[in-house]
């Protein structure tokens, strides 16, 4: 049976022969497929990385002043992950992370893509997306979903500047070459939609009667997500995982279909290990502060900072508050990973 040490090398192939594959692009596969199929644990790029959010508001605030709206687009700094190479712009292999900051008076001009995105709020408040019609306001620790092929715009009537995390599934999407945009006019807005009737556990009668849109939820209130932990954790003291799942909730499938997300709430002290699985995930601070471990690393997580660590690695989260909990938003490739039959739970 063949290890990893004893398959032929390229080199120990004739120059000849090499050359002749090449002009005909054929490739050898055995000197390769241990880097394509390793044992074990796949070869990973996504590296742990910590972004502070105190370092980089400053640098954030500065674009405002360097680049006009009209200049940018999207004026946004991207949460680049080393281990792909800063120039990829990505934070792990299907998940791209950039801090977007719009001043008050500003719009940033309605356009559509064909990678999902979401937006988690930061900080601020006035400001506003608009989702096909559907004017979401925007406070902190709201989720905002702006799918695959739907119109949206961003404006600002309020008087101090808003920043949003944006996570999309763009690095698969580029991969596949499928990544474009489109441009288009400022939107009216839609009146009487449904959207505002959905609550948890509740949805609007005509919902089950009428042409069910893809995304019929939009915007994701903290205050409710807020709530809806705290009642969780007060309901089981015994149980460790205090987390919500953003969810479809006509369907309950996954808010998206290629990325998951969640929030997670660590009670006063606690200490929290995240079991190894298969997708990388992102975490982004919303209230307290949370020491992280992962891959032999250690970072505290304070407020609005956002972290990426890999898939197949242990972590481990320590509410560094033992009064207070700590909050935070959770991203990851999970629905991407079921779909391709590949996730994996490792405990």
């Amino acid at each position: 049976m063949s290890t990893a040490n004893d398959l032929g090398r390229l080199e120990d192939l004739p120059q000849d022969y090499r050359d002749e594959l090449s002009s005909l692009n054929l490739v050898p596969l055995w000197p390769s497929l241990r880097a394509v199929l390793p044992p074990d644990i796949p070869t990973r790029r996504t590296a742990t990385t910590h972004w502070s959010y105190g370092a980089l508001r400053p640098l954030l605030l500065k674009a405002g002043e360097l680049t006009p709206i009209e200049k940018a687009e999207r004026r946004v700094l991207v949460l680049a992950n080393p281990g792909h190479g800063i120039e990829k712009m990505q934070a792990s292999a299907a998940m791209y992370l950039g801090m977007q900051l719009l001043l008050p008076g500003e719009w940033a001009p309605a356009h559509k893509h064909t990678p999902n995105a979401v937006r988690m709020i930061v900080e601020g408040g006035g400001a506003y997306t608009t989702v096909n019609g559907e004017k979401c306001p925007m406070e902190r620790g709201d989720l905002i979903l702006t799918p695959t092929g739907q119109w949206h715009e961003h404006g600002h009537d309020g008087g101090e500047p808003v920043v949003w995390l944006d996570v999309l599934d763009l690095p698969l999407v580029y991969y596949m070459e499928a990544s474009y945009h489109n441009e288009g006019e400022r939107q009216h807005l839609n009146l009487g939609r449904l959207d505002r009737a959905y609550r948890p556990g509740i949805v609007p009668t005509p919902a089950f009667e009428r042409n069910a849109a893809a995304y019929p939820m939009l915007r994701y209130p903290w205050s409710e997500a807020r709530a809806a932990l705290a009642a969780y954790a007060e309901d089981n003291p015994g149980e460790q995982f205090i987390q919500i799942t953003y969810v479809n909730p006509e369907t309950m499938s996954d808010a998206q279909n290629i990325l998951g997300f969640y929030a997670l709430m660590l009670r006063p002290g606690q200490t929290l290990r995240l079991p190894a699985r298969s997708p990388a995930q992102v975490l982004h601070q919303i209230e307290g502060r949370a020491g992280v471990r992962c891959d032999g690393k250690d970072f505290t997580l304070e407020n609005a900072d956002t972290c990426c660590l890999p898939g197949y690695a242990d972590a481990t989260l320590t509410n560094l508050s033992n009064e207070e909990p700590a909050f935070i938003f959770m991203a990851d490739e999970s629905p991407l990973h079921r779909k391709l039959g590949v996730y994996e739970n490792r405990g």
